[in-house]
């Protein structure tokens, strides 16, 4: 094998211009002047803080107050007595302080609804008749039940039906005032029930 001859001068020059003509594959990185390092500015340290404090808390102290029954009418006591008043004013005040005594009287205390209505019916319609102003319808006042479930259930069936008997015709056409009894004729568990003028 031949020994390789010293390149001569004019291939050297030759050479050169490639090389200067050519793209590098990998350049080589251009070196920029490093950045002059400042001195790190010391961190302001936070405030010391006082430890936090809780203001005495007593449990229950935002609650509302507890919640009332589930009635969303009225009291029966507030719709009675917020009617307006049909009767002459001076009878109505007698009537209610119990001075006037009633011309008649029921008592349905203890019957189930399908025998009080219709007894109930019967005595309004024959004490009209009678020409009977007012009679005193007594309901009772009604067991208290458990108030265990959503569905409010009224304390006394007659007392909160009754007055609904008395709106509703045929009674309504001859009933002119309902109003609770006086507690000497039965307070809460009574009706002063005042008729129109028998004609």
């Amino acid at each position: 094998m031949a020994r390789r001859r010293k390149v001569s001068g004019e291939e050297l020059e030759l050479w050169r211009r490639v090389a200067a003509r050519a793209e590098r594959l990998h350049p080589a990185p251009k070196s920029e002047p490093a950045p002059l390092l400042q001195k790190p500015q010391p961190k302001p340290t936070p405030p010391i803080e006082e430890p936090f404090s809780f203001e005495p808390f007593r449990m229950g102290q935002t609650a509302a107050g507890l919640p009332g029954r589930h009635d969303l009418k009225p009291a029966l006591h507030d719709r009675i007595s917020g009617q307006p008043v049909r009767m002459d004013r001076k009878a109505f005040t007698r009537m209610k302080r119990g001075k006037l005594v009633p011309d008649a009287r029921i008592d349905l205390h203890g019957m189930r609804l399908d025998r009080a209505h219709p007894a109930l019916t019967r005595f309004i319609l024959q004490s009209h008749a009678a020409d009977h102003r007012l009679v005193l319808v007594i309901t009772g006042k009604g067991k208290r039940a458990k108030d265990d479930g959503p569905i409010p259930t009224p304390r006394g069936v007659l007392k909160h039906n009754v007055p609904q008997w008395l709106a509703m015709p045929p009674l309504s056409q001859v009933v002119l005032q309902v109003a609770q009894a006086h507690i000497s004729h039965g307070g809460e568990g009574a009706y002063y029930v005042y008729l129109r003028r028998n004609r």
